[in-house]
């Protein structure tokens, strides 16, 4: 035991001093412990008790409780609107299914406990004065290391989604992984197929969103293969191109290191070049292309993300970045209203980020002249936003009511003429006024 200083939410201190004042031992343990170790606010506090589900229940009688974990030995308490999770002491039977342990035993012993758990570094139990610390978590923290608990193929065996669990730790903390858990990792990948696709995706997602993502899926691309495994044929694909200082897949890692950590954006450049290799041809002159790629890899991502589960409204979001990140936006009101009507506002400004993305992570002889374009890109648009300027049928000056009274019946043909309005407002033939709109509509009808 050694002693640690690290703040504690009153809450989380008033649970652990309720469960010792009843006469029974608790924990803060998990994640939580990591992150203060390592200086950061956790966002959820976990504590392990020697205390039953019922003596739990019992001890914060006067609280209201959850119970929706009471199998695995979990209760819910909510102190002040904050639900805090209290769990017994836990060992676990083998795994039959390889996700899941056949049964789940209650102990009395923190250390029991501990060592179930999936790394040293999450292995690690704390109260406001001292730490428990069996497995030296606290020394693969300090040399920033995921190292399993115990025999690592044991622990892939028990649960392969601890494979991809420690791969989002590597890439989310930059931490490296221990070299016995890596060739165990890769000896135990098969058993991934046991796993559902929901969580997986979780982890890669996880995974995505990491400070070192380009490391991290460059060290482990043949796990990434086995549960994407359209991504074989970006591996080493040279471009042979002067726009380009990297294969397929290290300028997508790159990208995607290289843009905001947000799913949406990550994803898209995670996926905006799988379509290359299918694409590729070389002119004369030996210069590679890869016509209709933006087109073909947004196909390929709609069918992977439906795949791996993810929301319509995220695939559509997705896969219409990489079906626009090749496109190129001409510098005048006109273009970049039509991108706009086609996008929207939020679509737009997240697509110049992805060519920010792509273009940095590209040769650096073109990045001034490509990063000069997308901010006068930008610029324009930002004008175009602050003049309210009109980009969509909501925004014309005239709706269908409005043409019903000018005699057009109800039906197909009024959305064809606003549409044609639209048209005219987009291309700056006509001003967006009720009176030049209504006149034009007139002559639509004569």
């Amino acid at each position: 035991m050694n002693t640690l200083n690290i703040h504690i939410p009153n809450k989380i201190l008033f649970v652990l001093d309720r469960l010792n004042e009843a006469g029974y031992e608790a924990f803060i343990v998990g994640g939580c412990v990591r992150d203060s170790i390592l200086g950061k606010t956790p966002h959820d506090w976990d504590i392990a008790t020697s205390a039953t589900p019922e003596e739990i229940q019992e001890v914060f009688s006067g609280y209201r409780q959850t119970d929706a974990g009471l199998k695995h030995g979990t209760v819910g308490i909510v102190i002040d609107k904050e639900l805090i999770e209290i769990t017994t002491y836990r060992i676990e039977s083998k795994y039959s299914d390889g996700r899941r342990p056949d049964k789940v035993h209650f102990a009395s012993n923190i250390l029991d406990d501990l060592a179930r758990r999936d790394f040293s570094v999450n292995a690690c139990a704390m109260t406001k004065t001292e730490i428990i610390d069996p497995f030296d978590g606290r020394k693969d923290i300090k040399n920033r290391l995921i190292r399993c608990v115990g025999n690592p193929i044991d622990r892939f065996t028990e649960d392969a989604l601890r494979i991809l669990r420690g791969i989002r730790f590597a890439s989310v903390l930059g931490f490296k992984v221990e070299q016995k858990t890596k060739q165990g990792m890769f000896a135990c990948k098969h058993l991934l197929k046991n796993i559902s696709q929901e969580r997986i995706t979780d982890e890669f997602c996880g995974t995505l969103l990491g400070m070192k993502v380009y490391d991290t899926l460059m060290e482990f691309r043949d796990i990434a293969i086995f549960i994407i495994p359209e991504l074989k044929d970006m591996i080493g694909f040279e471009q042979h191109n002067k726009h380009h200082k990297y294969d397929v897949y290290q300028h997508t890692l790159k990208s995607v290191e290289l843009i905001d950590s947000d799913i949406i954006l990550r994803a898209a450049m995670f996926f905006h070049d799988i379509g290359k290799p299918k694409t590729f041809s070389l002119d004369i002159n030996k210069v590679g292309h890869f016509y209709g790629h933006a087109q073909l890899s947004s196909q390929i991502t709609r069918k992977i993300l439906k795949r791996m589960r993810f929301s319509n409204k995220d695939i559509h979001d997705i896969s219409q970045l990489i079906k626009y990140h090749d496109r190129k936006i001409l510098l005048t009101s006109k273009s970049i209203k039509r991108l706009l009507n086609d996008l929207g506002e939020i679509q737009f400004r997240r697509l110049i980020k992805v060519k920010r993305a792509d273009a940095m992570s590209k040769s650096p002889s073109f990045l001034k002249d490509k990063l000069d374009h997308l901010d006068a890109v930008e610029e324009i648009l930002d004008q175009i936003i602050a003049k309210g300027a009109c980009v969509s049928l909501g925004d014309l000056a005239v709706n269908g009511h409005d043409l019903i009274e000018l005699g057009i019946p109800e039906g197909k043909k009024i959305g064809t003429v606003l549409n044609r309005l639209l048209e005219l407002v987009l291309n700056d033939e006509i001003e967006n006024n009720r009176k030049a709109l209504i006149e034009k509509a007139e002559s639509f009808l004569e």
